[in-house]
């Protein structure tokens, strides 16, 4: 969360949330090493297509958003490496409980965490003003808590990639948000799309490909 919310202050929503996108990659690493099991060809090969979007998303951005780029692809990183490790200790658990447990921890963390940072910047204001508080109750219980749940949920009957894949949606309705409330899209030149849409295409691919595979393995079976 940290890096994620850097990300998009450091740039704008758009770029972090591309950036996020490459979490699949990186869980293509992961899930192999911490679940032990064999690299999937396909998966891996999804992943690497997304370097050269995420290329064109860098070079067409001005340099002062290059740190978002580096925070967005360390979340990135972080949200795989999160993903493949509840996948790993799920079973024999709760999904609420391991909610509770993570989200616990998480506010403990970012609570000892805040007097540094506004020691860091002392500007800032402790307590939040009029509206910002229901944007801060609905950010808390329905777009993180409840997304996280769900998600939990998800992980009991898909691999950790493909739940990433489905969480890498998100750039697809974050960046109409964002061009349509924050008007980002004068901000971003024509490559950062198509860098986007190669992102995306390595995204909706995935599933296209498994099921194709899975056709071809049961008629081959049935043929045997």
């Amino acid at each position: 969360w940290v890096t994620f919310f850097g990300a998009a202050k450091a740039s704008n929503v758009s770029i972090c949330l591309v950036c996020m996108a490459t979490a699949s990659f990186f869980t293509a690493l992961l899930e192999p090493l911490i679940m032990r099991q064999r690299v999937q060809p396909l998966e891996l090969g999804l992943g690497l297509l997304i370097i050269p979007g995420m290329f064109l998303v860098v070079q067409s951005i001005e340099n002062f958003m290059l740190m978002g780029v580096v925070l967005g692809l360390i979340s990135a990183f972080l949200a795989a490496l999160f993903s493949t490790i509840n996948k790993k200790i799920l079973p024999g658990h709760r999904p609420i409980d391991v909610t509770v447990l993570e989200i616990g921890g998480a506010l403990l963390f970012l609570s000892i965490l805040m007097p540094f940072y506004y020691s860091y910047v002392p500007d800032l204001q402790w307590i939040p003003q009029g509206m910002d508080w229901v944007y801060l109750i609905i950010l808390a219980l329905v777009c993180t808590t409840l997304a996280y749940v769900l998600s939990i949920r998800a992980l009991q009957n898909l691999s950790a990639f493909a739940s990433t894949l489905a969480i890498n949606l998100e750039p697809v309705y974050g960046i109409l948000l964002a061009i349509l409330i924050l008007k980002e899209n004068k901000e971003l030149e024509p490559d950062f799309y198509i860098g986007v849409l190669i992102i995306l295409l390595a995204v909706f691919s995935y599933p296209v490909i498994k099921r194709l595979t899975k056709k071809k393995k049961i008629t081959d079976h049935q043929e045997i």
